[in-house]
């Protein structure tokens, strides 16, 4: 055992830093909603302090168990929560690290060098949402329990038996009066980050099993996850659905600067740059010094191979570092012991001695893979001159696009029929498929604050598209003029300025079937990888058009499924007579204003992104060129109506 893991884990290490009485009244506050993203972080903030054991080395197996009552429980073989008397407070370290905001060994340095969790909120936060919560630990011989109601404990730590297990078990039950939107817990959720806490701490065991459903051999749902080599398993994950360009996975473990630092990058045939970067298990998407880092030592080392070897002699302008990363995949992960956070999300690492430990990290490794594997090496400066070019003949094309702004006389689509309200937080747009149902929409709207767009067919699939293919294409054209957005700078072609939008709510909208669900996965597409700063924003939302109408006399019902057709028919009795729409240009204005347009009635289902990592996944399954995933996938959720990205 490391000098590290000698440390004791007592009362002593329990810090508390402030009172949690705002907990209950600002919820959002301390875990960011109280949505559905802000329920499935409760299990997250359990499941952390199990992994921080992990981290420490004194737990390598958890186990996370939705019950029948929606109730979480979770499990960890780890050294147990403190239950002796905290100094300070006069009460048992356990009831502490429950009752109080911020207290835990993770403010402690001797009890952890690293990490996670959500900058220290705890289970303490967990505890004060929850209708109910039970901490048992099992340590040395002895079963020590408290149960709480609404953060507050119902009785003092008592032993209630006798084990020969070690580790802490939390079951809780969320607050139905703070989680007024649902408490129901989403086990694909919950699998995606399971997963993903397994490839970031390679060896630990995690088990989720969901107690609320069976399978065909009537046991209950549940999965393993597991990963013996971390995160260039990882990267083969996510690019399992993408061709490869280089034989296998470059990837880097150690220590630089004091850091540890974790590095996994792969080069695919694709178009898109897939950076994913995390700092004690919390995914930085905003990034950060460390994703600055990989990028400085990567462009560094590189260009410089490229240039030893001759291979950019005869091209005739300069390669820039976005071209560099054009069918990159890569993970970047590091532990920081104090880590500091910009951004409003507080997603965005900004230690500044983490940007050389990265770089230098990255660096070696890659003049290390590069002198080793030359044919992989020649691969990839070919890839990054290929990018240099389309990026040369994308920014003429994104140029044109730009020229055409809002700005400009006659700058908008002609199609567009524009509203006469010109605040964006009052706006709306809708993208409608086809001429005809556009038509039909504009003739329902509410000009006051409706606009349309009608999108002609399918428009082009950016997954597989070179960029200057993309800002050619005059539908994405026709989208990027009309909402108002410019992309690219010099520094950053990705770069997307939303200062001038024009519209904060964008609702796709397309037919109920098979085309119209493909069309809106393609427009998905463009704004994932393109405008994914609009999803989110939470400015994109799905519209749902009614399936069916049901009539009998001059009764009318609308049904957005089978069920609730047959119930509608069931409700009306004999005699009904039901009409199937095939396309939104079925319904005349006045029906598609009540059903899918009018803000009063409609259900719009507005676009999020749980995990940005399983996001990029599934599209580069759904969209790219591999098609047995895509069967595949299709055939599991074939069953679904819809696909949560």
């Amino acid at each position: 055992m490391s000098e590290e893991k000698k440390y004791e884990y007592s009362a002593d290490s329990i810090q508390a830093l402030e009172g949690m009485e705002h907990v209950r009244m600002r919820p959002s506050m301390y875990i960011g909603d109280i949505g559905v993203r802000g329920l499935h972080h409760l299990v997250y903030e359990v499941v952390d302090n199990s992994i921080d054991e992990a981290m420490g080395g004194y737990c390598d197996t958890i186990d996370v168990t939705i019950n029948e009552d929606n109730s979480v429980t979770t499990k960890d073989n780890g050294r147990g929560i403190p239950v002796d008397i905290h100094k300070k407070e006069g009460v048992s370290a356990l009831e502490v690290v429950m009752t109080k905001i911020g207290a835990g060994g993770k403010f402690d340095k001797d009890s952890y060098k690293v990490s996670g969790g959500l900058h220290g909120v705890g289970v303490s936060c967990v505890n004060a949402l929850s209708e109910h919560l039970t901490a048992s630990v099992h340590k040395e011989g002895k079963i020590w329990q408290q149960e709480y109601e609404r953060g507050k404990a119902l009785y003092p730590v008592k032993t209630i038996g006798e084990t020969d297990f070690t580790g802490t078990i939390v079951t809780f039950l969320p607050d139905k009066t703070i989680f007024q939107q649902t408490t129901e817990f989403s086990y694909d959720t919950l699998a995606t980050r399971m997963r993903e806490l397994s490839f970031l701490n390679k060896g630990v065991t995690i088990k989720l099993t969901d107690k609320r459903n069976k399978d065909d051999e009537g046991n209950f749902i549940s999965e393993i996850f597991y990963s013996d080599i971390g995160l260039p398993e990882f990267v083969r994950y996510l690019d399992s659905t993408r061709e490869s360009l280089i034989s296998k996975v470059i990837s880097m473990e150690g220590e630089k600067n004091g850091i540890p630092v974790e590095v996994a990058m792969v080069y695919n045939t694709s178009y898109a740059e897939n950076l994913h970067s995390y700092v004690n298990n919390i995914n930085t998407h905003e990034g950060g010094t460390h994703l600055a880092g990989f990028r400085r030592g990567l462009t560094t080392t590189l260009k410089k191979y490229a240039d030893d070897s001759g291979l950019l002699k005869n091209v005739k302008f300069e390669i820039a570092g976005d071209d560099f990363r054009e069918g990159l995949t890569a993970i970047i992960s590091v532990k920081v012991q104090e880590p500091q956070f910009e951004g409003q999300t507080k997603t965005k690492l900004g230690n500044r001695e983490v940007t050389s430990a990265v770089s230098q990290a990255v660096s070696d490794m890659l003049t290390i893979y590069l002198e080793e594997n030359p044919n992989d090496a020649r691969s990839i400066v070919q890839k990054v001159i290929l990018a240099a070019t389309a990026r040369h003949a994308a920014r003429k094309a994104r140029e044109m696009v730009q020229r055409k702004t809002v700005m400009t006389m006659g700058g908008l689509p002609g199609k567009l029929s524009d509203c006469s309200e010109t605040d964006p937080a009052q706006c709306e747009i809708f993208l409608v498929e086809g001429d005809s149902a556009g038509g039909t929409a504009k003739q329902g709207r509410d000009r006051n604050f409706q606009a349309i767009l009608p999108l002609r067919g399918k428009i082009l699939n950016v997954e597989k598209a070179m960029q200057h293919k993309v800002f050619e294409n005059e539908e994405i054209k026709n989208m990027f003029t009309a909402l108002g957005v410019s992309i690219g700078t010099e520094e950053d072609p990705r770069a997307l300025n939303l200062s001038k939008i024009r519209y904060h709510k964008v609702v796709i909208m397309c037919d109920a079937d098979v085309d119209g669900s493909h069309i809106a996965t393609l427009i998905l597409t463009f704004f994932f990888r393109f405008m994914r700063e609009m999803i989110e924003q939470g400015y994109i939302y799905i519209a749902t058009p009614p399936l069916y109408l049901v009539k009998k006399g001059q009764k009318r019902e609308y049904a957005w499924d089978d069920n609730q057709r047959d119930l509608i028919s069931q409700k009306l009795g004999g005699g009904v007579a039901i009409q199937r729409y095939k396309g939104l240009g079925e319904m005349n204005a006045e029906q598609l204003w009540d059903t899918t347009m009018n803000p009063e009635f409609r259900t719009l289902r507005q676009i999020t992104i749980d995990s940005l990592t399983e996001a990029d996944r599934v599209f580069s399954m759904l969209m790219g060129d591999d098609v047995p995933p895509r069967r595949d996938f299709i055939e599991k959720n074939a069953k679904y109506a819809k696909i949560d990205v």
